[in-house]
């Protein structure tokens, strides 16, 4: 009998439990479905995805940048040929014009060179005329004529002499004649050689000019080629990124799935464990002794304050400055200040007359009421634990850097976006995060 009675008990005990189990079940708030969860395979295969797709798009920055680079040089390129061409041009028309008066000068001369030929062939014809009419004795030219007319051997004399000096006359002048057209025949003949020398000067200043404008047509198709290069590679780069963003959502949406799920898991089992705790208080205890006195199972120690909620001030402060004019040094724990000089580009956009952040000073901002930040963004970025850009998340800081140095950092909000101070001339503002020269790692400084 007593054994009866100890089996009935137990059934007793284990029937109210049940009820009140089914009754608390039954009355209690209901337990919503789970949330989808991602399996491994997916979150791993999409994170695969957005790290190759960060690499490409790293990638793709590099020789957007070499492209670009090169672009540069071939304009360069290009006005140094341009101005080439633009020599061969003045000098060929300097030579045109030397050309045009040598062969002025070769037709000066040539027409001088036949006016002298004239002259000596007419002084010739006048020789010959007076040797005709006269013949020679020894060295004296004498005219019988002359001599017979003569009255007195003094005319005779006289008329003797007058033909020697009219033949030497004649003699002199031949001569003069003759070296004069010497003269203007070696005239004419250098006027010829210049003619020919400018000629060959101009022939060779024509090649010239013709090879100038070949190397600019070279050149500036070369340039344009690579321009167009530089075009597919942005486009191709914007293209990247597109698929960067998609992926990083993917994974983002993936991720939340996952933390929506294990938070749905651990919300159920608080929930099992109250209702098992209350059929526990709810049942008489084995020896009928009035309600057992069972300890609650252990909770576990409840966290401090999710990250999210800091990560969240911190944005809304960054975003609380978005209009805001950038101000090279400008910007601390308390807001904007005046900006300073850097003898150079700040200066000549007057950010020492602005006040306003630079983009370290506006994170000093964002982040005042969780820890103090240096005004360097080198220093700012080294604070934080790395992590891929393919697992950054809002809160996160990315950095720029050119040959190894740190130049720019800005405050990632999500969904590919992010504030920033960019630069002189701009104002704090909310952009697309750009990947060409970003650093491969987000730094983390809360979570």
């Amino acid at each position: 009998m007593a054994s009866w009675k100890g089996r009935w008990r137990r059934r007793t005990v284990v029937s109210v439990a049940l009820a009140a189990v089914l009754g608390i079940t039954g009355t209690g708030r209901a337990v919503p479905p789970p949330p989808p969860n991602p399996s491994d395979s997916e979150i791993d295969s999409s994170r695969q995805a957005a790290e190759s797709g960060a690499a490409q798009a790293g990638v793709l920055a590099n020789q957007l940048a070499e492209a670009e680079a090169r672009l540069t040089a071939l304009q360069d390129d290009v006005e140094v040929k341009l101005e080439d061409a633009n020599k061969a041009l003045v000098d060929l028309q300097a030579a045109q014009d030397a050309v045009s008066e040598a062969e002025r000068d070769a037709q000066t001369a040539a027409r001088v060179a036949d006016s002298a030929g004239a002259a000596v062939e007419a002084a010739r014809q006048n020789l010959d005329r007076f040797v005709a009419a006269s013949f020679q004795q020894g060295s004296t030219l004498g005219s019988i004529s002359a001599y017979v007319g003569a009255d007195s051997p003094r005319d005779l004399l006289a008329r003797a002499q007058l033909l020697t000096a009219v033949s030497q006359s004649q003699f002199n002048v031949l001569q003069d004649l003759q070296r004069a057209q010497t003269d203007k025949g070696n005239a004419d003949a250098a006027a010829r050689a210049a003619l020919q020398a400018v000629q060959q000067r101009q022939a060779d200043v024509t090649q010239a000019k013709a090879g100038a404008d070949a190397a600019l047509a070279a050149a500036v198709q070369a340039q344009q080629s690579q321009a167009t290069r530089a075009g597919q590679l942005e486009a191709d780069k914007a293209a990247a990124e597109q698929r960067l963003y998609d992926a990083q959502s993917r994974l983002s949406g993936l991720q939340g799935q996952r933390q929506r799920y294990r938070d749905w898991l651990a919300q159920k089992q608080r929930d099992d464990d109250e209702r098992a705790r209350q059929a526990a208080l709810a049942a008489p205890s084995a020896s009928g002794n009035g309600p057992s006195v069972r300890k609650p199972p252990p909770r576990e120690q409840r966290p401090s304050a999710p990250a999210g909620a800091t990560v969240g001030t911190v944005i809304a402060r960054a975003l609380s400055q978005v209009g805001v004019p950038y101000a090279w040094g400008g910007g601390n724990a308390y807001g904007p200040t005046l900006g300073i000089r850097d003898g150079g580009v700040a200066d000549s956009f007057g950010d020492y007359r602005k006040i306003g952040f630079d983009c370290s000073g506006l994170l000093i901002y964002a982040f005042a009421g969780v820890r103090p930040l240096p005004h360097y963004s080198g220093y700012q970025y080294a604070l934080g634990r790395k992590v891929p850009l393919s697992q950054m998340r809002p809160g996160d800081l990315l950095a720029w850097s050119t040959a190894g140095r740190i130049h720019h950092i800005a405050l990632y909000i999500g969904n590919g976006q992010m504030v920033e101070a960019q630069q002189s001339g701009t104002l704090v503002k909310v952009s697309s995060v750009r990947y060409g020269g970003i650093l491969p790692f987000a730094s983390r400084l809360i979570g």
